[in-house]
């Protein structure tokens, strides 16, 4: 029966990680002395995450006009929000959303304001 040897160094953990690369060469430190949070490009990640050009577009919502034309038409039709919506066979929410400025708009959602309304609206740019 042979014996098992180990083929391979033990591994000694230690509380703070950092200083035992910067100790045997590896990762220069930072600027407040953390290791250097560079990039395989060599850019700093702190910089990347201050930087707001990738943030998330913000969506456009109902503009003013809008709002305020929805509520007025609906107003001088004497219909309530949900009387609107089911002659619209939309959700009660959508139409609150809209007149908070809160949805995203639909042109297609608009036209057909416009029929049951009766008038013109103004309409989301492309």
């Amino acid at each position: 029966m042979s014996h098992i040897v180990q083929d391979w160094e033990p591994v000694v953990l230690r509380k703070n990680p950092a200083s035992a690369s910067a100790a045997k060469g590896g990762a220069p430190a930072g600027p407040k002395g953390g290791s250097s949070k560079l990039t395989a490009a060599g850019v700093d990640i702190r910089k990347l995450e201050a930087d707001d050009d990738d943030a998330p577009m913000k969506l456009p919502t109902a503009s003013l006009d809008l709002r305020l034309a929805i509520q007025q038409a609906r107003n001088a039709k004497g219909l309530s929000q949900k009387d609107f919506a089911s002659k619209m066979m939309v959700p009660p929410k959508t139409v609150q959303d809209y007149e908070s400025g809160k949805a995203i708009p639909n042109n297609q959602l608009i036209a057909k304001m416009e029929k049951v309304l009766g008038c013109k609206l103004p309409r989301a740019s492309k």
